[in-house]
């Protein structure tokens, strides 16, 4: 293959891939109001392979967002209403005893909604930790065992889930084992006047607009290869691993803030998260290459939930993507320097 036919062949792939990014969002901004800026971390998770984790008080339509979502991708969709009576076999499902009539009784599995290209875990923190721990082999290995039998599940595969704020009745904190396997932590905005405006126009009328499939597994699976193969310069990888260590109050590069508010920072799963991230960040703008800025537009929902605040850091009520915005800084010194 001559260079021109392979440069027609990448500039064909960043069309599609940007053509059907576009497709996809467009008809789930059909019925969701604003939170565009939600839309498009929730769809640079979905086509990283990582999973989400949605923060945000009720009724800002994060299960709305995530329902349509599948509804646009075509995928098959379960959803799991978290409650603190919730056990975890009703998540991976349980060994039920086959009583046929024509052949010996036998034990079956009988899968749970985790068994899905696109799960649901609506308000996961009201149930128990244990309840909780049941979907970590699910969203790190994509298995689940049951009675020592591994069972695969389906690709693709992504974990949605919606939170409360810790503040708020009736809820557990998720352990930092379980956040750490969430790629992203996007935080929900509640709506301004003008969009609040048309979220009553839309939901209060005689009817609402639908949402059309546009693509299926098939094509996000192909996506997510793409995602994969975009290269990432290794100044830009330093940066991302300059940046995460200054997350750290041990490393000697870390900002005054971070030696005085962190316990822990963020660990290898936060720079891998924000060099994904960055990489689809990149493909929807036409690039098939990573920029600093993509890294950096990709930090706040990358380690947010990764950074451990000491007692004092909780005390004054330090809120981590100030702490972030201060761990950039000090990786953009650390390379202009390097640059000089």
């Amino acid at each position: 293959m001559s260079s021109r036919e392979h440069g027609a062949d990448v500039a064909q792939m960043l069309e599609d891939f940007e053509h059907t990014y576009t497709q996809v969002t467009a008809q789930v901004a059909r019925v969701l109001v604003g939170q565009r800026n939600v839309l498009d971390e929730v769809m640079t998770c979905l086509l990283a392979g990582g999973h989400a984790l949605l923060e945000g008080v009720p009724g800002l339509g994060k299960t709305l967002l995530v329902r349509k979502l599948g509804e646009a991708l075509d995928l098959t969709f379960g959803r799991i209403q978290f409650t603190p009576d919730l056990m975890p076999s009703d998540i991976t499902g349980t060994q039920i005893l086959d009583s046929s009539p024509t052949g010996p009784k036998s034990f079956k599995f009988e899968p749970g909604p985790i068994f899905a290209n696109l799960v649901l875990a609506d308000e996961v923190n009201r149930a128990t930790p244990k309840t909780q721990s049941a979907i970590l082999e699910a969203m790190q290995e994509r298995t689940v065992s049951i009675a020592g039998t591994s069972h695969p599940l389906p690709e693709p595969f992504i974990v949605l889930a919606t939170q409360n704020p810790l503040e708020m009745e009736g809820t557990y904190p998720l352990p930092e084992a379980q956040l750490d396997r969430f790629m992203l932590k996007i935080v929900v905005p509640p709506p301004s006047s003008s969009e609040l405006v048309e979220i009553l126009d839309r939901t209060t009328g005689s009817s609402e607009p639908e949402v059309n499939a546009v693509a299926n597994a098939r094509k996000i699976a192909r996506m997510q290869q793409i995602v994969r193969e975009v290269p990432a310069a290794t100044a830009v990888k330093k940066f991302v691993a300059d940046l995460v260590l200054n997350t750290h109050p041990t490393c000697p590069t870390a900002p005054p803030s971070i030696r005085k508010y962190v316990r822990y920072g963020a660990s290898p799963r936060g720079a891998q998260s924000i060099l994904l991230a960055a990489k689809v960040r990149a493909l929807c703008k036409g690039r098939c290459n990573v920029s600093y800025d993509d890294a950096i537009k990709s930090s706040a929902p990358s380690l947010r939930h990764r950074l451990i605040l000491s007692f004092e850091g909780q005390a004054q009520g330090v809120l981590p993507d100030s702490l972030i915005e201060d761990a950039i800084a000090s990786a953009e010194h650390m390379r202009q320097e390097s640059d000089a």
